[in-house]
């Protein structure tokens, strides 16, 4: 049988025009294409305009599904019927005349059959009932040879009809052991057969199905992709005659090869409805599903109630599938050339074992990889077969044919981008790595909230209980760095109905703890903390996460793995007066070491947090300087720093001016006699490479920065407002033995300060002599207040501070000092110098 006779399924309008005016279309093509105009579940739609051609682009947005193990399991009448049309038709034509060969060959080549419309009658116990219109007539053009279509035009002529009487046509598959497809009863049927006659045909038939095992191969050959070519072989018993003259029986048997590419396809559909909510009974759930197709076939079936069993792949290919759901069609009425809409109701019996076991060296079980991809807009593949026990109305044939064969369906996933509306981290708590962890990093605590907004299919109950993720963390579109949240932490969250137009929320809220941020971007980090320190505005961090969420619902407790989830964080700056609010507060100080160059000493600190974190502080070391020049550093260590007020914050400082260079010890040396004579001085400080260990990237931003203090005010035991910070409390002059004592108050608790040598003057009125000591004995300044020996004191007798001296013998007076003093403390020697104003002092004989 020629390709032709496979040819154009034209409209009952076109019937009995020349076949030069016929347009053609393919039997190859499918059935059922993508509906028209027809919106989706996800609220796309599909552009239609009729064009047949049109409905046969690919469509990315559409996909197979169950619907089309129902179309295809009732697709095989119209190979049957029209196949075995066409056979009878010709072999009619071939069996009636005396130079068979060149009539052959015409009736092969110039027949045309045109089916307008095949509708499905009713189905059967054993079949099903098929009306089928068709026009047939022939077509010389389409002969090359001169001479058959000379031949058989001429005899065509002369015959001008033929009569076959009631035939039964068997379709069996040669390529698989000969296995009968079916047959079908076909009424007797009279040809017009002169060139351009058009014989319309308009006859019930009962199509009965053959070996189910020869559906189920076919089917799962094509499916499978393996199906290059389909050969089917027609064979009847044909009796015929023309007018009165009986032409006897004859055996016939006809050929019809359908290569893979003109099978017909599967149809194409949009999801207009998909809802999921809870079951009447505990661990059920109802799944409603609606789905339009195209038929722009001239083909008219009604389908009945069919039910299907829903499965999804096993671990391996080997593995058997696993049954997760029960569905059933309503009726299905499908029209020639318009829409056709199924609605289909299922139901889920609970969760399998296998289902959520994980699958051999995997992380992962068959529902992960489903929901897996699912929610990442991939399609997630169910198999559908018919059920192990269908509908008591369905006929035991279809029943057969449709469990025979398991139907991959590809099932649209759905992206989640843009379901979290607001992210916010609230009770932030850092804590900096661990100098004895190389793999450490520093880590986040606080309380994550999330308004998550929920798909509007989701409608059955739904509870977080924990959630992990790993994230980047970008600022302006450029990552700073990773979150991971490895270990589960606890959730809780609360479904919020919408109002109006507006979609249900789920709100959730999770308290994390200790999660590893890992800073990838030295200067994005620089730039985040330039933000926070010196801006005015919010600095919004973007988050790209893969979360994994437990949650609990009516089937059990599920595990969502990999939900992608994006989201802002916004982080209050910190204010421009952050630094000076810290206002640092030395108590009580220790020495632990000196060398001639250095002390190493502990100290009592009290500072005030005034930002909204809170922190923990495992190491951390930091230079000191002032005037650029590197002094010492500050080490820290299992620090915990609350909001607000913090006490008694023990820090490990180092006076070690050489590590800034030699003009550092001159900057050094003026520091501290600038700070003992109570000038106001400042320091500051600083990160370096190695503040905290291993971790230099992080050092590296941070070292950008610098924070300034005033310097901070030592406690001194007898301080009130008045004497505060005077390291010399009082001096009394005794006249007579020209010596003097002085009061000295030490800011040292535990240890005892040694004055080598003094060389120090005393003013009136700021600018008038009193006199000078001079003074090389050591002596000693132990902690509190301490009285110094009688040290000699050389009078400016010419001076007008002398004469306010004598005058106030027996009382007192206001004199300032100015004196060159070497210190020493342990091994630690050091010169400085001292400006002392309104130092009381008594004068007595």
């Amino acid at each position: 049988m020629s390709e032709e006779e496979t040819s154009p399924l034209l409209s009952a309008g076109m019937k009995g025009k020349p076949s030069h005016e016929r347009a053609g279309s393919s039997e190859s093509t499918p059935l059922l294409s993508s509906s028209s105009d027809t919106p989706r579940y996800d609220g796309e739609a599909d552009d239609h305009d009729g064009d047949i051609a049109a409905s046969n682009e690919p469509n990315p947005s559409v996909a197979p599904t169950d619907s089309r193990s129902t179309k295809k399991s009732m697709r095989w009448p119209s190979f049957i019927a029209m196949g075995m049309l066409a056979i009878v038709v010709v072999a009619i034509i071939v069996l009636a005349f005396i130079v068979p060969e060149a009539v052959q060959e015409y009736a092969e080549k110039a027949a045309v059959v045109e089916p307008t419309n095949l509708a499905l009658e009713s189905i059967t116990t054993d079949g099903v009932r098929v009306r089928i219109q068709a026009n047939f007539h022939l077509d010389a053009s389409k002969v090359d040879n001169d001479h058959v279509r000379r031949v058989g035009k001429a005899t065509t002529w002369v015959a001008y009809q033929l009569e076959s009487e009631e035939t039964k046509v068997d379709v069996r598959l040669p390529d698989y052991d000969n296995l009968l497809l079916g047959s079908a009863i076909i009424p007797p049927l009279v040809v017009n057969l002169r060139d351009g006659e058009v014989t319309q045909f308009d006859f019930v038939t009962d199509i009965t199905p053959g070996a189910v095992e020869g559906i189920r191969i076919i089917a799962n050959e094509w499916l499978e992709g393996r199906l290059e070519k389909l050969r089917l072989d027609g064979m009847a018993d044909i009796g015929l005659k023309s007018g009165i003259f009986p032409l006897g029986k004859h055996t016939i048997s006809e050929s019809l090869v359908f290569e893979a590419n003109k099978i017909p396809a599967i149809p194409k559909y949009n999801i207009t409805r998909f809802n999921v909510e809870d079951g009447p009974m505990n661990g059920t759930m109802l799944v409603g599903l609606s789905l339009t197709a195209f038929n722009e076939y001239p083909i008219k079936v009604d389908i009945p109630v069919l039910a299907f069993d829903i499965l999804v792949p096993g671990c391996a290919n080997s593995d058997p599938s696993i049954l997760v759901a029960q569905a059933v069609t309503d009726p299905v009425h499908v029209l020639p050339r318009s829409d056709v809409e199924v609605d289909l109701d299922g139901a889920i019996l609970g969760l399998p074992e296998a289902l959520t076991r994980v699958c051999p060296d995997s992380s992962s079980s068959p529902l992960d990889v489903l929901l897996q991809q699912f929610m990442h807009g991939e399609p997630a593949t169910l198999l559908v077969r018919g059920a192990s026990d269908p509908d008591g109305d369905t006929p035991r044939w279809i029943g057969e044919i449709l469990r025979s064969v398991t139907v991959p369906v590809p099932f649209p996933g759905r992206t989640l981008d843009g379901l979290l509306k607001k992210f916010s981290l609230t009770d932030t708590h850092f804590t900096l790595p661990d100098p004895n962890d190389s793999e450490s990093n520093p880590k986040v605590s606080g309380t994550i909230l999330v308004t998550a907004g929920l798909p509007s299919e989701m409608n059955f109950g739904i509870s977080v209980t924990n959630v992990r993720a790993t994230a980047d963390v970008l600022y302006k579109s450029r990552k700073m760095g990773e979150l991971n949240i490895r270990e589960w932490q606890h959730a809780n969250s609360t479904r919020v109905e919408g109002k109006g137009d507006e979609g249900a929320e789920l709100l959730i809220q999770s308290q994390i703890i200790d999660a590893p941020l890992n800073i990838t971007d030295g200067g994005v980090f620089g730039e985040v903390i330039r933000a926070l320190l010196f801006g005015s505005q919010a600095v919004r961090l973007h988050v790209n996460a893969l979360v994994d969420i437990q949650v609990q619902t009516t089937l059990g407790n599920l595990t969502l793995k990999e939900v992608p989830a994006e989201g802002e964080i916004p982080v209050k700056p910190l204010g421009r007066d952050v630094i000076g609010s810290i206002e640092p507060k030395v108590g009580a100080l220790r020495i632990l070491d000196t060398t001639t160059d250095s002390i190493t000493l502990e100290a009592l600190v009290n500072i005030t947090n005034p930002t909204p974190y809170t922190a923990h502080i495992p190491y951390a070391n930091i230079h000191v300087l002032n005037n650029g020049s590197v002094l010492g550093s500050v080490t820290v260590e299992n620090l915990d720093i609350a909001k607000g007020p913090n006490s008694n914050l023990l820090a490990t400082a180092k006076w070690n001016p050489p590590m800034g260079g030699a003009h550092a010890r001159k900057v050094g040396r003026n520091l501290i006699s600038q700070y003992l004579s109570g000038w106001n001085t400042s320091i500051t400080v600083k990160a370096h490479r190695d503040s905290i260990p291993g971790q230099r990237i992080m050092c590296e931003a941070l070292s950008h920065f610098n924070m300034t203090f005033a310097a901070p005010r030592l406690n001194l035991p007898g301080d009130t407002p008045e004497e505060k910070s005077h390291f010399i409390r009082d001096a009394t002059f005794h006249f007579l033995s020209s010596t003097a004592t002085f009061t000295l108050v030490s800011p040292l608790q535990y240890n005892t300060l040694y004055l080598d040598f003094v060389n120090a003057t005393a003013l009136y009125n700021h600018t008038h002599p009193v006199g000078q000591i001079e003074y090389d004995l050591p002596f000693s300044a132990p902690p509190g207040k301490s009285q110094t020996p009688r040290l000699p004191v050389t009078w400016s007798i010419d001076s007008v501070g002398y004469d306010a001296v004598r005058r106030a013998i027996g009382g007192t007076l206001k004199l300032d000092a100015r004196a060159d003093v070497d210190v020493r403390l342990g091994n630690w020697k050091e010169s400085l110098w001292y400006e002392g104003k309104g130092i009381g002092a008594g004068v007595q004989l």
